[in-house]
């Protein structure tokens, strides 16, 4: 039987949860980027202090990466007061989430943890097996130089190789080398043509030390770029005269595509309507998978508000996370209502615009007779104030008590006033998000905040996550 400590427990969990999706400790719209630090470096104390367990086991969900690292440093400078068992379930849970993140991240924490002066051997031996895991250690030398040479120093490891060593430590000791990047990286200093033999990010720098134009090198670099610095660069290229940089859009995961769109010109979208209305489908269709097309009847309530601005580090982010939601929602749904906060009804053009008349669309949207409404919103009702968690509430309790209808709320923005995302009403599940891909797993998690499961379910439910990740982490491990 569930106890009251187990259901503030599961409370405060899901509390967290919501933070670690949708907090980087940036700016946002209603809030600066000291409130948010502070918010989340309370909330990253409260739990690890009081349910290090479960604090460990969030790891596993589908939190942002700004808060892997969090949570994976305070474990490690804390790897003292963990148990036997703790350490060794912590150190296998670590050890597959990292395999997940993208390297320059992991070595920011590499390098925050040697600040830090963590140096415990369970540190050293995660840095050693990620190191070791690395696919290309040519590459990690070349383009995370310095942070690759701190790692190894930190862990007290040796380089993969005399040569690597050589190139790490004593990079004048060799007048050529036997592994084309390297030996590209060392004509570099000398010679413009063997920079575009490296790395988009490393040639940048040799590039602008030699004076070569914008232009060229944009033109010129482009074969060695990645899918993501094509899709970043493509408009600066444009604009510098190196012509159309080809991009592949239909291969872009969908919440990163829905902010390119967003961040071009209306006219721009107008003209390229097909292709990237095209591009936007098919991402939705890979992100619903299995899934497609067996959610019923959805309508969706998309906030396309002056704040789903978000802010001036965090560009539209809100309003892209409502983008991506909207196309994926048509893939998962097989009768599907779109209705925007400011009435348009085309959503490639949208921008933030106008108040938050989130009662009056719930209203419309409920007229439709779903038999699932998601609500996307930072949760600022404002026009009226409070007709939101009014109409909920009255639909609820009285209208459909039974739940028919089931309602969720996603909110991709942190409210650091309040430790959590902002709720519309207390009779509806709220849950933070910060890509749409992974709504199906946090409608999911919707029904704890809901209040039906308790602190055990919620338990079994990280364990299951756990175990899921270190399965798809021994999977890459033999295909390397």
């Amino acid at each position: 039987m569930e106890t009251f400590g187990d259901l503030v427990a599961a409370d405060d969990v899901l509390l967290f949860v919501n933070a670690a999706i949708t907090a980087t400790g940036q700016r946002e719209f209603h809030a600066s980027a000291g409130e948010q630090s502070l918010s989340l470096d309370f909330l990253h104390a409260y739990m690890l202090g009081n349910y290090r367990d479960l604090y460990a086991g969030v790891l596993a969900l589908d939190i942002n990466d700004h808060n892997v690292v969090l949570i994976v440093r305070r474990l490690l400078e804390t790897s003292g007061e963990a148990t036997v068992e703790q350490r060794r379930r912590e150190g296998r849970l670590i050890a597959a989430r990292l395999a997940s993140l993208p390297p320059q991240r992991v070595y920011g924490l590499f390098s925050a943890l040697r600040r830090a002066r963590v140096n415990n051997r369970r540190t050293r031996a995660i840095m050693r097996d990620w190191l070791a895991a690395r696919p290309d250690p040519a590459l990690d030398a070349v383009k995370y130089r310095g942070a690759f040479k701190a790692a190894l120093r930190h862990a007290h490891l040796p380089p993969a190789g005399a040569e690597l060593a050589d190139f790490l430590f004593r990079p004048q000791a060799r007048v050529r080398y036997a592994a084309p990047l390297l030996e590209s990286w060392r004509r570099a200093h000398f010679e413009k043509a063997a920079l575009y033999d490296l790395p988009y990010t490393v040639a940048e720098g040799f590039a602008a030390r030699q004076g070569v134009p914008r232009a060229v090198f944009l033109e010129r670099i482009a074969p060695r770029m990645t899918r993501l610095e094509t899709l970043r660069l493509r408009e600066s290229a444009l604009r510098h005269g190196a012509g159309d940089v080809p991009a592949d859009l239909t291969r872009m995961p969908l919440t990163r595509l829905a902010s390119y769109v967003l961040s071009l010109p209306v006219e721009d979208r107008v003209r390229r309507r097909a292709e990237l209305t095209g591009a936007l489908e098919s991402a939705a269709r890979r992100a619903a998978g299995p899934l497609r097309g067996r959610w019923g009847k959805v309508t969706a309530v998309l906030d396309d508000s002056f704040s789903a601005y978000g802010s001036g580090v965090k560009r539209r982010r809100p309003l892209a996370v409502a983008l991506a939601c909207h196309h994926l929602l048509a893939e998962l749904a097989n009768d599907y209502t779109a209705l925007w906060t400011s009435g348009r009804d085309d959503a490639l053009l949208a921008f933030p615009h106008g108040p938050t008349p989130l009662g009056r669309r719930i209203l419309d949207a409920l007229d439709t007779a779903p038999s699932r409404l998601v609500i996307v919103s930072d949760g600022w009702d404002n026009a009226p104030p409070g007709l939101a968690a009014e109409v909920l509430r009255v639909w609820r309790t009285r209208l459909d008590p039974a739940r028919r209808t089931s309602v969720v709320h996603l909110n991709p923005v942190h409210d650091s006033g309040g430790f959590d995302v902002r709720r519309l009403s207390p009779t509806v599940p709220t849950a933070g998000i910060r890509d749409a891909e992974d709504m199906p797993a946090l409608v999911e998690l919707a029904q704890f905040a809901e209040g039906r499961t308790g602190l055990a379910e919620l338990t079994a439910y990280l364990e299951d996550r756990a175990a899921r990740l270190r399965a798809r982490a021994a999977g890459r491990g033999r295909t390397r």
